[in-house]
């Protein structure tokens, strides 16, 4: 089953594609651009169309997703969290 989708294998997020994502579950995501899998640990539940952290990363880290640059991170964020508004900001402003 393919729990997550990214586009690039440098994305360090990806968009979870299924409900019901749980904490503690092992996901399975698909490299599009590669057709290729990956993995990830989920750390916390993450509702379906929200984004799994692919990495951890640090404040002031950039946020890749789709292949381009979507944001910086603005709160510690750990490989397998939900990756949303309250750890990731816009560069715009």
């Amino acid at each position: 089953m393919i729990h997550f989708v990214l586009h690039d294998a440098k994305d360090t997020v990806a968009v979870v594609v299924v409900e019901g994502v749980k904490a503690g579950m092992s996901l399975s995501g698909w490299i599009m651009d590669e057709d290729r899998m990956t993995s990830v640990d989920a750390r916390q539940d993450i509702p379906i169309g929200h984004k799994v952290a692919l990495k951890d990363m640090a404040p002031g880290d950039t946020v890749w997703k789709y292949g381009i640059d979507m944001g910086k991170v603005v709160a510690p964020i750990k490989a397998g969290e939900h990756a949303h508004v309250q750890n990731i900001k816009t560069k715009r402003w």
